[in-house]
């Protein structure tokens, strides 16, 4: 690029690690993320692959590598669909328009492509399980760094799944689950008093006078006790919404927020980061395709994008309509009579 122009990414251009990312002040990062969802869509226009998954985590990216002190924290993207925008920040924009080419950047999470890559993708389900692993051994070893997955709605509908929740629960072990909820919407309501709410029950005072509460209680006839807990696990239940199942898993419930607000997710990120024991599932509610009209007006988020389906698009410009999916008819089996 010559002098003479100016770069569509001015800030981003900054940006070649996470420990650049954490030199910013947090009033900068809305502009990151503005800037990782345009290079990610030029970047797809140009090799094809998966949109809208990543467009819908760009925010939740940038906030998670500036909180946690990745690659030291395990990060632990569940597939890869995900991973677009953590690959531009991570050391690897230089080669992201080479990705799922031949001897360019993999599609997925690939541990042998770089130190922020602690687990390889492939199919969905196994980040909690791998997370868990991550953070038994660092238990084992003393170590006291952080361990977060992060698993879309779809994947969580897995058995795999919920076997390793039940597992971290039973174990009581410091690891952080945030669930990308974009599309089932488990709990709706993901506005200021959410995130308000959010910030309150993630923060270390709730959490220790909640640690004090328990104490106490076990002092208590048994009766009192079972119906203290009962209610203030109904007072959670009726304000937070969603995480009635997760708490019987044994998580600490957290959300919903909105993925896409970094007002929201910084604070509650920074609370979920200090808890000194866990697990906590961290629930945020994002858009697939946020961002890039055609993607969040598509039936299927523009899930994966052919070379040709990504046309110049800026914001003074109406979005391109997305293409109709051709229909497919299956052709009739055909049954060999059975001879007598």
């Amino acid at each position: 690029m010559s002098q003479s122009q100016s770069s569509k990414t001015p800030l981003l251009d900054k940006v070649h690690t996470p420990q650049d990312l954490r030199q910013l002040d947090a009033s900068q990062l809305r502009q990151v993320a503005d800037e990782l969802r345009e290079e990610m869509i030029d970047a797809v226009a140009v090799t094809g692959g998966h949109l809208g998954a990543g467009l819908g985590v760009v925010e939740l990216t940038v906030a998670l590598h500036y909180v946690f002190d990745t690659p030291q924290d395990r990060l632990v993207w569940d597939v890869g669909h995900q991973a677009y925008p953590h690959k531009i920040i991570t050391g690897r924009r230089d080669r992201i328009r080479t990705i799922r080419q031949g001897g360019g950047l993999s599609g997925f999470t690939k541990r042998a492509e770089s130190e922020y890559d602690p687990f390889g993708a492939a199919h969905s389900s196994t980040s909690i399980s791998a997370a868990l692993g991550m953070a038994v051994a660092r238990d084992l070893s003393g170590k006291k760094n952080n361990v977060i997955a992060v698993i879309g709605d779809g994947a969580m509908s897995a058995g795999m799944a919920y076997e390793a929740m039940n597992n971290a629960g039973s174990r009581d072990s410091r690891l952080i689950v945030v669930l990308n909820d974009n599309d089932m919407s488990i709990a709706p309501p993901v506005g200021a008093m959410s995130a308000y709410l959010s910030r309150l029950w993630s923060g270390r005072t709730y959490r220790s006078l909640r640690e004090i509460g328990k104490q106490l209680g076990k002092h208590l006839p048994k009766l009192i006790h079972d119906r203290a807990v009962l209610a203030e696990g109904y007072a959670r239940g009726m304000m937070m919404g969603g995480g009635t199942l997760f708490e019987e898993l044994g998580f600490y419930y957290v959300g919903p927020i909105d993925g896409h607000n970094l007002d929201h997710l910084l604070p509650v990120l920074k609370n979920v980061r200090d808890a000194p024991n866990g697990p906590i599932l961290l629930h945020v509610v994002t858009q697939k395709g946020k961002g890039y009209p055609p993607a969040e007006n598509s039936a299927d988020n523009r899930r994966r994008i052919r070379l040709t389906s990504i046309t110049a698009w800026s914001s003074s410009t109406s979005p391109p309509a997305p293409r109709p999916r051709p229909s497919r008819t299956r052709r009739p089996i055909r049954r060999s009579s059975a001879k007598a």
